[in-house]
């Protein structure tokens, strides 16, 4: 299955954050909640079964100068594989000039899935983001499969951050390297002006970007612990 939806958000005179372009294609439904206020609330909704082995989902969101979006989930997604053992891969697309929260649910790589994830965002000089992934490894007693997710963000052309991810090697997983034998990982990238100090404890760190913003991470037995760590920040 191919699937492509689009999501542009700009700001009227009076200061509303209005939908301006609601394009969806399944499994990529978009649901508007809110289409006129200061802050466009959407959600985007899996309408059918996805991303199965061999699907390829692509999602693009543009806001214009001054406007908000809140794009949130409504339940986790589950990366399946296929019958034919093909790979997956799913790509969502940022261009802001306003700002952006991404808030998807949570992701759970099952067993035998090959799946790839991308985010791209590219900002203008004052645009803002923030967007959270946390991924599950396996159902309840499942090994995970594979899944590599990879989130690239530039401002201006600017990068401000290139991060990769690959999990569903049990070695790696398990290693203080890698997840440390947790099952759940959460990350959560904020692109503002705040000046956010370094910190972190156990399970979680909170590391200052270069070039501005701030990369959250936090690791989990379940995604209750992962969740509450990240809403911390």
């Amino acid at each position: 299955m191919r699937a492509s939806a689009r999501l542009v958000v700009t700001r009227d005179p009076h200061g509303n954050s209005v939908v301006r372009v609601l394009r969806s294609q399944s499994p990529l439904t978009l649901v508007p909640h809110r289409r006129v206020g200061p802050v466009a609330l959407v959600h985007l909704v899996s309408s059918v079964t996805a991303p199965l082995g061999g699907d390829s989902l692509s999602l693009t969101v543009e806001v214009g100068p001054g406007a908000a979006l809140e794009l949130r989930g409504v339940a986790a997604t589950l990366v399946l594989p296929g019958a034919s053992g093909e790979a997956s891969t799913s790509e969502v697309r940022f261009l802001i000039e306003g700002t952006v929260r991404y808030l998807p649910e949570p992701t759970v790589v099952t067993g035998r899935a090959l799946h790839t994830a991308v985010v791209e965002a590219e900002l203008d000089g004052h645009a803002e983001l923030r967007t959270r992934e946390i991924l599950v490894l396996g159902r309840t007693g499942e090994a995970p499969g594979t899944l590599s997710t990879s989130v690239r963000a530039t401002r201006c052309g600017r990068p401000l951050l290139h991060q990769q991810l690959v999990v569903g090697d049990r070695s790696l997983d398990a290693s203080a390297a890698g997840l440390a034998g947790k099952r759940v990982i959460g990350t959560e990238m904020i692109l503002d002006s705040a000046a956010r100090a370094p910190g972190g404890g156990e399970w979680w760190s909170v590391v200052p970007l270069a070039a501005g913003g701030s990369l959250v991470t936090a690791l989990g037995d379940d995604v209750v612990t992962v969740t509450q760590a990240l809403d911390t920040i």
